[in-house]
């Protein structure tokens, strides 16, 4: 069982720290793009894109960077009385709150595949079938098959009019590695408490 845990600790961590290493970089693309969009707007004619493209990048950039944040421990905690705490009490506390951790990616999740089946033109209450039935239809019928299942496309309200699945996707994606890498930690604290190393 340890072997088991183990595999998948240094499975999940090592995935989430090459996309977090990766994505990292990403926030050179917002100033790129920030940069770019005082630049038209002082010397040709303002661009469009920019401010909502810098908004879809922040978006990918903290989702997809997230669970390196957790693996890392950098993200917020109340430290009052943590950091004085032994590392057995530490993984006891962690071992517990990971649960609400949990919980509230698991709505997350759940909330990013029901909007993500509206972005693609699914107005009812089964998402999961919908979607089921979408990689059916790919499957056995390819790309035009496929479309011929999607709806009409949700598009954002401003003047570009960009669609609004690509970024759904991507928080589909964060939200289940955050969950990986939440069950990860859990595997680590529960490792910490038996004295054993993963």
């Amino acid at each position: 069982m340890t072997a088991l845990m183990g595999a998948y600790v240094r499975g999940v961590d090592g995935f989430n720290r090459r996309i977090g290493r990766f994505v990292m970089y990403g926030i050179f693309v917002m100033m790129a793009i920030l940069l770019w969009s005082s630049i038209s707007k002082t010397f040709f004619n303002p661009s469009m894109w920019t401010l909502e493209m810098a908004q879809f990048a922040m978006v990918a950039y903290y989702i997809l960077g997230g669970p390196y944040s957790i693996q890392l421990g950098a993200n917020v905690r109340m430290d009052l009385f943590y950091g004085d705490w032994s590392v057995e009490k530490k993984a006891w506390v962690d071992a517990f709150t990971v649960f609400f951790l949990l919980f509230y990616l698991v709505i997350l999740f759940h909330g990013a595949i029901v909007s993500t089946a509206y972005g693609l033109g699914y107005f009812g209450d089964a998402p999961y079938g919908y979607f089921g039935g979408l990689i059916w239809a790919f499957v056995t019928g390819g790309p035009d098959a496929a479309g011929e299942v999607l709806g009409h496309m949700e598009r954002s309200p401003t003047a570009w009019r960009p669609y609004l699945w690509p970024i759904k996707i991507i928080m589909i994606f964060g939200f289940f590695l955050m969950l990986l890498q939440a069950i990860s930690e859990l595997l680590k604290d529960i490792a910490t408490l038996r004295g054993v190393t993963l």
